[in-house]
């Protein structure tokens, strides 16, 4: 039989697809701002008269897709827009976050001399056993963790490395002034974050995350290794480059 309307053969729209709707209209209508708690599964089934499967559905794809963040037995929150970190330059994430008119604070979780491993001093091109610094801090922004800077510092290129604040200026920031940068290398790695990761970026267990694996010189030093953890939903790189 032939259809009279083109209507006849539009499906209809899934149940959880319209909660999916209602809720990044209320995100870019600016109803529902960053950090704003969204309704939970409970409270969709309610409004939506859907079961709790569908609702559950919704959310899962929408924290998948960036809209949404979840605090294990908490809820579901709206993200920040996504935040954006240089690819090929290396900046401050300071400079970053404030360039969104955002506030960048951080915390010192280790400030700490230790003897290189062999790894550690392959990777320096020093001896084992040399004494380096280890700093961990987590940075953050409008006070939601969005990276955990796990560094490595070469005591001869910055001897005074242990004796700043990092609270009050970037571990970037520092090294520029002291050990100014000629050569950088950048590895990039999707990984699912361990639990501690996790914890301390206030996301769920095995979580995606970037990792970016740096290291940089001035002139004959290689002056620090960072591995850089971003939760891959509130981050994104961008690279430029011209021939």
């Amino acid at each position: 039989m032939r259809a009279d309307s083109a209507d006849t053969f539009v499906k209809p729209v899934p149940l959880y697809a319209r909660v999916k709707q209602t809720i990044v209209e209320k995100i870019y209508t600016g109803e529902w701002k960053p950090h704003d708690r969204v309704p939970s599964e409970a409270e969709l089934v309610k409004q939506f008269n859907c079961s709790r499967m569908t609702a559950n559905r919704a959310l899962r794809e929408l924290t998948a897709e960036g809209f949404l963040f979840r605090l294990q037995g908490i809820g579901s929150f709206v993200s920040e827009p996504k935040g954006q970190s240089a690819l090929f330059e290396i900046h401050s994430i300071a400079d970053e976050i404030t360039s969104r008119f955002h506030e960048h604070s951080c915390k010192v979780l280790k400030l700490s001399e230790v003897n290189t491993n062999i790894t550690q001093a392959a990777e320096f091109g020093i001896a084992v056993g040399t004494p380096i610094y280890h700093s961990i801090i987590i940075h953050y922004e409008n006070e939601v963790p969005v990276q955990i800077e796990d560094r490595y510092v070469n005591a001869q290129a910055a001897p005074e490395y242990l004796r700043q604040d990092f609270s009050q200026q970037t571990t970037h920031d520092y090294l520029s002034k002291v050990a100014p940068l000629t050569e950088g290398e950048h590895i990039v790695e999707a990984v699912a974050g361990d639990s501690r990761s996790c914890r301390l970026l206030q996301i769920e267990a095995n979580t995606p995350c970037l990792l970016i694996s740096r290291r940089t010189w001035s002139k004959e030093f290689i002056v620090s290794s960072a591995k850089l953890l971003f939760p891959g939903h509130r981050y994104k790189l961008k690279g430029h480059f011209s021939s």
